[in-house]
């Protein structure tokens, strides 16, 4: 199932690099730009920021 995602990840990025490259009125393929279009999405996300944001803080707990 792992392998489907990525698939599906990797289609939707080259479809969409493609569409936006042919949409700038490229003559030929930017095959950089579509290599990382690609990386992108199969980058893992960022982990979550540890912490509390600014908005969370109070006289308790701002150390």
């Amino acid at each position: 199932m792992e392998m489907d995602n990525r698939r599906a990840a990797i289609r939707e990025a080259i479809s969409a690099e493609l569409e936006r490259q042919a949409l700038d009125g490229a003559v030929r393929i930017d095959v950089e730009a579509l290599a990382a279009a690609v990386e992108a999405a199969l980058e893992p996300p960022a982990p979550p920021v540890e912490g509390k944001r600014p908005e969370d803080l109070n006289a308790t707990n701002d150390d």
